[in-house]
Formats: C-alpha cells, sequence, structure tokens
C-alpha cells in the first residue's frame, strides 16, 4: 500500500520513466538523444534556478503583500493587466524560471487572470525575443503578430481565470491587507459571513474575503468571527495594514 500511495504522488515521474524505457526498448538511438537533451536542461536548470529562487525570496521580503494585491489582485482590474504585461514582457530567461515567481505572487493576492497574462508574456512576447523577430522577420511581421498575441493573451487569461480557482493552486492568498483566511483549514460554515458580511463572503464552498482599501474594519466584529470560527482559519496582524 505504501509504494502504491507514493507510485500516485509521483505518478508524472512515473510516466516519464516508463516513456524512456519504452523509447530504449524501441528506440534506442531516441532514448539516448532523449537522455543527452534532459541531461542538458537538467544542467541548465540546475544553473538557473538557484538564481531565481534568490530573486524570488527577496521580492517576497521587500514586496509587501498589500502591494501586489493592490496592483495585481482581482481589483487590480485594468493596472493589473497592463503591469501583467510589463512584467512579463521586461522578464529574463527560460519560462520554467518565471513558476516560483508566479507562485510568490499567487500567494500575496495577485490574481490568476494576472499571473497566466505574465506566464504567456514571459514565454511569447519578451522584448528580447520581439527584438530578435524585428531582425530577422521585419517590424511589420512583429508587430501584427505582437498585437494578435496580446488579444489572444488577454481573451485566455480571462476564461482561464473563470475556470481556475484560487483554491486550485497550493497555498494561502492574502486578499485583504492584515487579513488572511486558512482555505485549507476552512470548512465552509458561513458563521464569519453572517457576522460580518461587509468583508467576508463565500466563494466555492470557502470563506474568502472582500478586497476594498477604504474599508475600515470593525475590531469588534472582526474579533468576533475569528472567536466564532470553529477551526480558527481567520488571523489579522494589524500591522500589516497599509
Amino acid at each position: 500500500m505504501t509504494i502504491l500511495k507514493k507510485l500516485k504522488e509521483n505518478l508524472f515521474f512515473v510516466i516519464v520513466i516508463l516513456a524512456y524505457i519504452i523509447m530504449f526498448i524501441v528506440r534506442p538511438e531516441m532514448g539516448t538523444d532523449s537522455v543527452k537533451n534532459s541531461g542538458y536542461y537538467i544542467k541548465e536548470m540546475l544553473m538557473i534556478m538557484p538564481v531565481i529562487f534568490i530573486l524570488t525570496a527577496l521580492l517576497d521580503m521587500w514586496v509587501p503583500k498589500e502591494k501586489i494585491m493592490r496592483y495585481l489582485g482581482k481589483e487590480a482590474k485594468g493596472k493589473g493587466i497592463f503591469l501583467s504585461f510589463v512584467v512579463g514582457s521586461i522578464s529574463a530567461g527560460p519560462i520554467y524560471a518565471a513558476f516560483p515567481m508566479c507562485v510568490m505572487l499567487h500567494k500575496k493576492g495577485a490574481s490568476i487572470r494576472n499571473i497566466i497574462i505574465i506566464l504567456s508574456s514571459w514565454a511569447v512576447i519578451k522584448v528580447p525575443m520581439l527584438l530578435n523577430e524585428v531582425k530577422f522577420l521585419g517590424p511589420k511581421f512583429m508587430v501584427i503578430r505582437w498585437v494578435l498575441t496580446v488579444i489572444s493573451i488577454i481573451i485566455f487569461s480571462w476564461i482561464a481565470g473563470k475556470i481556475i480557482k484560487d483554491e486550485d493552486l497550493p497555498g494561502e492568498v492574502l486578499t485583504q491587507p492584515g487579513l488572511q483566511i486558512n482555505r485549507d483549514a476552512c470548512m465552509g460554515c458561513t458563521i464569519c459571513v453572517k457576522i460580518y458580511p461587509e468583508v467576508f463572503e463565500m466563494e466555492n464552498k470557502k470563506a474568502i474575503t472582500k478586497y476594498c482599501e477604504e474599508l475600515e474594519l470593525d475590531l469588534n466584529k472582526l474579533d468576533h468571527a475569528m472567536k466564532l470560527c470553529p477551526v480558527k482559519a481567520i488571523s489579522y496582524n494589524e500591522s500589516k495594514k497599509i
């Protein structure tokens, strides 16, 4: 049972290993080339990813959660979309370098839609890529391709943002300055919503907080909601307010 559980937890890697074994049996040359290519990419990742992890940790320390929510959160709207395109377009390095940063941004309150825009921009409309595109394919090709790509990213990110929910991604999400809900612990009892509907609401049977800069929190109501939460999923740190 323990072995089966481990196999299920690492199903992707098991499938990859089986694919390599099958290639070596059916076409040994292809299997050898695949191992060499995989080794090259693993070596590249080992050189790049430590730097990315350090930069991501520094950003996590230096950039307040409230700023991420304000400029990349659900309420950022147009400015969030614009900033997401900028972040993705001026980035450097391979696309897999963006994943740790996007995980950090999501934990700090960035919306799913804006994360998708960052990843998509990073992959297909980076400034260095556009400069090379102009050089080899001409400015007209680059401009038309860029415009159509941006439109496609906006449409795709809107659709994906409707389908993918915050709880589908790992980690907690901060949606109100200084106020957090552990969505893994939340049992969907709605007590907090009944006590303080101006701040709390339900989404997919889990409590979330409404982000509003102008709202002055009623600490008595908030404290009451925190005390009555049966799983103590609500936490508040007043020092984290803007």
